[in-house]
C-alpha cells in the first residue's frame, strides 16, 4: 500500500490540512494519507502546543467516516523532539510491505536542509510538495519530488487561535465537529 505521510502539529487541524490530503489523494497513486501528530516539532516552542493526544482527538474528529485518511500516533512513543528520518526509519521497520511518502508545503520544502539527515530523506523518499504562498518550489537538490497543483489556502492553526483567543469565528476555517469540540473544551483561550 502506498501511504503519504503528512506531519504536523495540527494545532488545530483546519480545512486545509484536510483538503490537502484529499486533493493528494485523489490526484497521485496514494492509497492513504496519514495526518501525523508531533508531540514537539524541533522548529516550534512545545508551550504554544496543545496537548499531543487532544490535537489527535481532534483529527480523528474531523475525520470520522473517512476510510483513506487516518489520524496517526506514530511519534508519540519516539523521543522528542520528532525528527522526520527518526520517525520514517521506525515507520519502515514497523510497516515493511507499505510504500511510504512524504506531503509537505513549499514553505517547509525551503527549509529542508535544516532538517536532521535531510540528504536520506530526499535520496529515500517521494516527496509531494504543496504550495504555499510566498514561498516558491525550487527542485535542484531532489528527483523524487513531485509538486502537487493544489488549490493555493491561506490558512494556518495560527490563525485559527488567534481568532479563538480573540473572540473572533473559526466557522468555514475548521470543520464543524472541530468547532464544536474546541468550544466545549475551550482550548486556545489563552
Amino acid at each position: 500500500m502506498n501511504i503519504g505521510l503528512y506531519f504536523g502539529s495540527f494545532n488545530p487541524v483546519h480545512n486545509g490540512h484536510l483538503i490537502i490530503a484529499t486533493y493528494a489523494l485523489n490526484n497521485t497513486d496514494l492509497d492513504q494519507v496519514w495526518l501525523v501528530v508531533s508531540p514537539q516539532n524541533p522548529f516550534k516552542k512545545p508551550s504554544s502546543l496543545l496537548n499531543e493526544y487532544q490535537r489527535l482527538h481532534l483529527i480523528e474528529l474531523a475525520i470520522e467516516g473517512e476510510v483513506s485518511i487516518k489520524a496517526s500516533d506514530i511519534e508519540f512513543n519516539l523521543p522528542k523532539p520528532s525528527f522526520t528520518i527518526d520517525t520514517l526509519t521506525y515507520i519502515n521497520e514497523k510497516y515493511p510491505l507499505h510504500k511510504f511518502s512524504i506531503i509537505m508545503g513549499s514553505d517547509s520544502f525551503k527549509n529542508i536542509s535544516k532538517w536532521k539527515n535531510f540528504k536520506l530523506l530526499l535520496g529515500d523518499f517521494k516527496i509531494f510538495i504543496y504550495k504555499r504562498l510566498g514561498f516558491e518550489i525550487e527542485n535542484s537538490i531532489a528527483l523524487n519530488i513531485t509538486i502537487l497543483n493544489a488549490p493555493i489556502l491561506n490558512i494556518s492553526s495560527t490563525e485559527v487561535r488567534q481568532n479563538i483567543q480573540k473572540n473572533k469565528s473559526i466557522r468555514y476555517l475548521v470543520p464543524d465537529i472541530v468547532k464544536y469540540e474546541i468550544e466545549k473544551c475551550g482550548y486556545y483561550k489563552i
